[in-house]
């Protein structure tokens, strides 16, 4: 099975311009998410996909590998079909992991576990990590997870779901499992194609969340339970916080 890594990074952005290229203690935040994914053992190649000159040389200029996309592009997840297509498709890759270009430290574990999953019959798989305070559980800028038995995706929300009927919230960690959603995708190469050329659906406009999309169409999303955890950097104010731990 060959697997092909691609880490979209536009560099228009309403709450951060530019935030590839921002500096993280000497290296910029493409090239950090570009060397944490090297180190996943099970990726055949990893290539940024960008919309911007400025970035695509900057990768050049570390010795990455990139790919000049269209500015177009409404998601990450039609930004990766073109940078699939221009890798060599289906012909050449099985699998694409979509990794978050904002996560500066990645844990390449993830990814690794994330590969666990494919097997030819997955069609996507995600990851998710269970929630164990309240901040994370109420925050609506957390996406939870609701997941079968099997660890098969049912929904995806902003608002803390599943509601623990006949216990108050603040006890609700006592008596039902919560999953943070982590934003890293594997998709089987003929449903990346397919899932680029569907419309938007209703739940996806309504809860601003691509991978309800999926769902709505049918399509049947998996995930890996992962202790490590992950933090993207959204705004500038991110950016001075991590900057301070490093």
């Amino acid at each position: 099975m060959k697997i092909l890594g691609i880490i979209p990074a536009r560099f228009a952005s309403s709450r951060f311009p530019g935030k590839p290229l921002a500096d993280i203690g000497g290296k910029s935040m493409i090239q950090r998410v570009y060397e944490q994914a090297l180190k996943a053992k099970n990726l055949h190649k990893v290539v940024v996909a960008t919309d911007d000159a400025r970035i695509l040389s900057h990768v050049l200029s570390f010795g990455g590998d990139a790919v000049m996309t269209s500015e177009n592009h409404p998601s990450g997840t039609d930004r990766c079909f073109e940078a699939f297509q221009k890798s060599g498709g289906g012909s050449k890759y099985d699998y694409v992991i979509n990794i978050q270009g904002d996560e500066p430290f990645i844990e390449p574990e993830i990814i690794d576990q994330l590969t666990m999953l494919l097997d030819f019959k997955t069609e996507v798989a995600t990851a998710v990590k269970k929630i164990k305070d309240y901040k994370t559980l109420f925050d609506p800028n957390v996406v939870k997870a609701v997941l079968t038995m099997r660890k098969q995706c049912l929904y995806f929300s902003r608002q803390t779901v599943p509601y623990v009927r006949g216990y108050e919230p603040e006890t609700w960690l006592d008596h039902a499992d919560f999953y943070k959603h982590i934003g890293i995708y594997a998709y089987r190469s003929d449903v990346l194609e397919q899932i680029s050329h569907i419309p938007t659906s209703p739940l996806e406009n309504t809860e601003k969340l691509e991978q309800l999309r999926w769902l709505g169409y049918g399509y049947k999303v998996y995930a890996i339970v992962t202790e490590y955890e992950s933090f993207g950097v959204d705004t500038v104010e991110d950016l001075e916080e991590l900057n301070k731990n490093i």
